[in-house]
């Protein structure tokens, strides 16, 4: 049988981290637990679709609503991603470029600071493009983008009859890059969860009842292979 790998090259893939509050719950362990072994996986799964050869992956790390939390938990979380946006550097070897998703302004400024040198240390790499998604909506990342080409207009330098799509990707977080093949969530829920909404208008949504710190290597050759079943017309016939 093919190995992933012989169908996963230059795919974009986007992943919603979902279940991590679940496994813990499952095994009488605080959330911040699910939170922990959550952050592992990641680590694994982005090692694993870099030797794969996928072209770019986006995690949803923390919403825009993930705030609504209890504060112990967002204050657990937000440890979390500081320590692995350290370890974070360790991409810079694997040639992965970062790029992180969302409005970091309301994150701690030691924070947004390691992101800043993150991106600017990776931004020439060539390989996998990593996309980690902190403090995102796919709203407010429409309503960014929209701004963005109102103010030009106010400016005198667009007409609003001249705005295209083209110009809407091009103010998304995602500038540049592919619009996801696949959306993947596991834990079995069926939702975007307001993950990635103008990318992902023709992306296919493949859902696996496995709560994300269960999720393995062979969960996502699993993921790939129903991707690659699928027949993406793109409206056509």
């Amino acid at each position: 049988m093919p190995h992933a790998e012989d169908f996963a090259k230059g795919l974009s893939i986007g992943i919603i981290m979902d279940g991590n509050g679940r496994w813990a719950k499952k095994r009488g362990l605080p959330r911040t637990a699910g939170h922990k072994k959550g952050a592992e996986v990641f680590q694994d799964i982005t090692r694993y679709c870099n030797a794969l050869g996928v072209a770019s992956v986006t995690f949803y790390a923390f919403s825009t609503e993930n705030w609504k939390r209890p504060e112990e938990e967002v204050s657990s979380i937000m440890r979390l991603f500081g320590d692995y946006l350290i370890k974070a550097f360790d991409y810079e070897k694997e040639n992965n470029r970062v790029v992180f998703l969302g409005d970091r302004t309301a994150l701690a400024p030691k924070y947004q600071k390691q992101m800043n040198e993150i991106e600017e240390r990776t931004r020439s790499n060539t390989g996998m493009v990593l996309n980690i998604a902190v403090n995102y909506g796919g709203r407010p990342e429409i309503v960014r983008a929209a701004q963005i080409l109102a103010q030009r207009v106010k400016d005198g330098a667009l007409q609003p009859q001249d705005i295209t799509e083209e110009m809407m990707s091009d103010c998304m977080y995602t500038r540049g890059q592919k619009d996801p093949d696949f959306i993947l969530r596991p834990s079995g829920e069926k939702r975007l969860s307001n993950f990635m909404l103008w990318q992902a208008a023709y992306s296919e949504l493949v859902e696996m009842d496995v709560l994300w710190p269960d999720f393995t290597r062979d969960d996502l050759d699993t993921a790939i292979e129903e991707f690659n079943h699928r027949s993406r017309r793109f409206g056509g016939i």
